[in-house]
């Protein structure tokens, strides 16, 4: 079979692709841009993308396209009517990543709770060596036991951070999102959350009902000295209020792993802030997380040449 890999780069250049000659002439693109997608898919039969779009008009120069491995969780890249219709499937892969993450957020939480950026720079520009006694304790150094954490999203990233949480001696609040009925009396109310929260930790898809959850109104509820961590979506905070909050000093700090322009802009006003913490959407992307995500596209490949469709992690 022909089978064309879009954005390895996405992968990290430290991933095997080989792997996947086994089921046939393989062709590999470190990127893919609008203006090239046709002409790399006119013969396959198998694409791999991870962020590269396939919309309604690459399936009219696929002919024999059979189908799309998205090496992600998430397939809105992915025109899945369209796929319908040319009797494409279309297949994912599910919670690679979720130990990945719960290890990024808290390696985001520990880190602010710690003032570990700032400890680390003030004793690289020599501060230390100048101080008058054996420590430093120019920046807050925060317990993690005792603090509430609030969780928005409870799928298995969730409730992994909530398990960690526990472990560290935290109190797990489950919130509700705005405009859902939940059956789950654990749950507490979104508002709930925003004022009891130490920590409010962010783990639900980019949605209509979650886009812009995070607003200047939301920031006034939460404490002072709360601090905020989202390695969802960017879309989910508004970034021009939370810039605001976090200059004006309605939250202590925040941590995000995402943006909504991604990769960030030079101009983005996060960029100056001095507490907040920015990574390049990495909390997915531990070298072990990496490899289940392939062995997720494989085994897909795999069940779809063999023909067991309902082995497969099918995009629906």
């Amino acid at each position: 079979m022909k089978i064309v890999i879009l954005d390895d780069l996405t992968l990290g250049l430290d991933i095997d692709l080989s792997r996947f000659k086994q089921f046939g002439d393989l062709q590999v693109f470190s990127t893919t841009n609008s203006n090239e997608i046709n002409d790399r898919i006119t013969t396959a039969e198998i694409i791999i993308t991870n962020k590269v779009v396939i919309s309604k008009n690459e399936f009219l120069h696929a002919p024999k396209l059979k189908l799309i491995c998205v090496a992600a969780t998430g397939y809105n890249n992915i025109d899945l009517d369209a796929a319908h219709q040319n009797n494409v499937v279309v297949a994912n892969v599910k919670n690679y990543s979720t130990e990945s993450v719960a290890q990024h957020t808290f390696s985001l939480i520990l880190a602010l709770q710690n003032s570990l950026i700032d400890y680390i720079a003030d004793v690289r520009k020599g501060e230390w060596s100048k101080s008058p006694v054996f420590t430093m304790l120019n920046h807050p150094f925060n317990d993690i036991s005792g603090k509430k954490i609030g969780i928005i999203g409870y799928g298995h990233i969730g409730k992994r951070v909530a398990s960690i949480a526990k472990a560290f001696g935290m109190e797990v609040l489950i919130g509700k999102r705005p405009g859902i009925i939940y059956n789950d009396e654990n749950r507490v109310e979104f508002e709930e959350l925003l004022l009891e929260s130490d920590i409010i930790s962010i783990h639900t898809p980019l949605s209509d009902n979650t886009k812009n959850l995070f607003t200047i109104e939301e920031f006034k509820k939460m404490k002072k000295s709360a601090i905020l961590i989202n390695v969802a979506r960017g879309g989910i905070v508004n970034e021009i209020d939370l810039t605001l909050a976090l200059s004006t000093g309605l939250i202590r700090a925040a941590a995000i792993d995402v943006c909504e322009q991604e990769p960030i802009s030079k101009e983005n006003r996060l960029n100056g802030l001095t507490n907040l913490l920015i990574t390049p959407h990495i909390a997915w992307a531990s070298t072990e997380s990496r490899n289940r995500l392939l062995e997720g596209i494989e085994n897909n490949i795999k069940q779809f040449i063999l023909g067991n469709i309902e082995d497969m992690n099918l995009a629906h």
